[in-house]
């Protein structure tokens, strides 16, 4: 079974909820995975939305989330617990930050993107940017899957 990613806080190509809008509750949506590959040591998350006015824009990090783990909980991007640790986004702070589109800018898509790893620690340091955490994990992974959300205000 492969692995994959989904919440039951929206369906997947479905509208993300207010709550988890930066001008909302700003609230990470709880994530559920299955199909955890054999090997699996940690997991790194990441969400981007690619209909950004300037490119890409990175909401959120999560990494060396234990291989154990299939879930994260609502409102766990306020503050990494455990042996959990975020990058710093876009917006430059070190947790999660939901969808916020210019307004009048149309649909934003959300993609939530998560990764098996064959390490436990990604080597990375705190406060190291989204993308830079995704590219040390390419390294590593085993499979990836990804989650699509749309938010428009």
């Amino acid at each position: 079974m492969p692995l994959t990613l989904s919440s039951p806080a929206f369906d997947a190509n479905g509208a993300i909820p207010v709550r988890h809008a930066r001008d909302g509750d700003n609230l990470s949506p709880h994530l559920i995975w299955s199909g955890v590959p054999e090997g699996t040591l940690s997991f790194v998350l990441i969400v981007e939305d690619p209909d950004a006015p300037n490119g890409m824009f990175r909401h959120w990090g999560a990494f060396d989330i234990p291989g154990g783990q299939t879930e994260l909980q609502e409102g766990f991007g306020s503050k990494a617990s455990g042996d959990v640790r975020f990058a710093r986004n876009d917006f430059g702070q070190s947790r999660y930050d939901g969808p916020e589109p210019p307004r009048g800018h149309g649909t934003h898509h959300y993609i939530f993107r998560l990764a098996a790893l064959d390490v436990r620690d990604l080597g990375v340091p705190n406060d190291t940017p989204v993308e830079d955490v995704w590219h040390a994990a390419r390294r590593h992974m085993l499979e990836e899957t990804e989650f699509v959300g749309t938010y428009e205000r």
